[in-house]
């Protein structure tokens, strides 16, 4: 039994943060329809590289739901749609502002099939505001909270964050504000419009930077992997490649210069005596302790870090990550078989939990996989079926693969 058993989704979203967010529902036990437009689909399933003829970074987040295709802009689609609508206890959609209204599926109309349904919007700028009808991506909304400003080397140019930091954020922000709706629903019976923007949400992480800048007027800058308060706690050179070091606090800085860097004298040096001296002069004491680094390889300085407990480790290359031993004994990569990729790897659930079961269900559905299945649940006969799928309503990309 898992928490969401029973609980049914609409999932209208595309590309990354709503995927991100129906995909976390569907791992927690949701039964996640994802509502697709006809022969083109989610717009990342023309994302390669493909497999097969199907995207592999749209079978990531799409992963553990079902798949069904309707043309929405028929009357009989829409009708079909509400009428899914009156089962569901969630609609969720990352349309641009107003495109809902116009196709017949927004919350109004949906509320009218379903009192106390939860919708969720996610937008790039928002659904009020100067900016609600600008269409809005990650490096949109990384550039409009000053994300960009505050990546990368200094003196470079404006860097996005390695990944779409931004839609992960607002898919986030899904997840745990459609827990809260559906608590509060539990207790007043009551449903609740959820609107959330990439920019409100990337902007809502920015916790210490903000203090800094309400508190002291001061605008983060780019700091490479320096952090902005405390040193050392940054990548350095080793003779093979880098190696990250987090002595923060006097007490794991005295390890550090005591039992990895073997220079005790530094805890006097005027220059690196207290923290406030460190980060006076972090330039200087980031070449001294490099000429020390750059003698030895990465593994050789992390078994000195371990053994004087000071936090450390490698600065791998994705590929070196999940190949690790840790990240493979905890599971964390999981093979699967697609019906139409064949045998594939995806990244599991992160949280380990004592006693729930939570794990990627099924692979990422074909384009429209369970749409005869799915209308056949809300009473659409055979006959009908038929003509929907002639018609362009409904739509099936493999109707004679085998569903398994």
């Amino acid at each position: 039994m898992l928490p969401l058993d029973g609980f049914r989704v609409l999932d209208l979203t595309r590309f990354l943060s709503g995927p991100y967010a129906t995909m976390v529902l569907a791992e927690l036990g949701a039964d996640v329809i994802k509502v697709e437009q006809p022969h083109t689909g989610d717009d990342s399933r023309r994302l390669a590289p493909k497999v097969n003829g199907e995207s592999y970074p749209f079978a990531m987040p799409n992963r553990s739901k079902r798949s069904i295709s309707l043309d929405l802009k028929t009357d009989r689609g829409r009708e079909l749609f509400l009428h899914l609508a009156r089962e569901a206890d969630l609609v969720i959609e990352n349309f641009r502002p107003g495109v809902v209204a116009r196709l017949g599926i927004d919350y109004e109309a949906v509320r009218a099939v379903r009192p106390d349904v939860l919708y969720c919007a996610i937008s790039g700028f928002g659904q009020t505001g100067p900016y609600r009808d600008r269409p809005g991506f990650d490096i949109m909304a990384q550039g409009a909270v000053g994300l960009m400003r505050m990546t990368g080397e200094p003196g470079g140019r404006p860097a996005k964050v390695g990944i779409a930091i931004n839609d992960i954020a607002a898919g986030a922000t899904a997840i745990y504000s459609i827990l809260a709706a559906q608590i509060q629903r539990s207790r007043t019976g009551e449903g609740q419009y959820m609107d959330i923007s990439l920019v409100d949400a990337g902007l809502a992480w920015t916790v210490w930077e903000s203090g800094a800048y309400f508190g002291a007027g001061e605008v983060p800058q780019p700091t490479g992997t320096r952090h902005r308060r405390s040193t050392p706690y940054q990548a350095y050179r080793t003779a093979d490649g880098y190696v990250t070091v987090g002595a923060n606090n006097d007490r794991l800085w005295t390890r550090f210069v005591t039992g990895v860097l073997d220079r005790p004298e530094w805890l006097t040096d005027p220059r690196f005596a207290t923290l406030p001296d460190r980060m006076e002069h972090i330039d200087e004491l980031e070449v001294e302790i490099e000429r020390l680094t750059t003698t030895r390889g990465t593994h050789e300085w992390i078994k000195l870090l371990d053994r004087a407990g000071v936090p450390g480790g490698p600065v791998l290359t994705y590929d070196e990550a999940l190949a690790d031993h840790h990240i493979l004994a905890r599971e964390m990569v999981v093979d699967l078989e697609h019906p139409l990729i064949g045998a594939m790897r995806t990244i599991a659930p992160p949280t380990k939990f004592s006693g729930l079961d939570q794990r990627v269900r099924s692979p990422a559905p074909w384009l429209g996989q369970h749409t005869a299945q799915l209308l056949r649940e809300s009473g659409v006969d055979d006959a009908e079926l038929a003509q929907l799928f002639a018609g362009g309503v409904a739509y099936d990309a493999h109707p004679d693969h085998e569903r398994g």
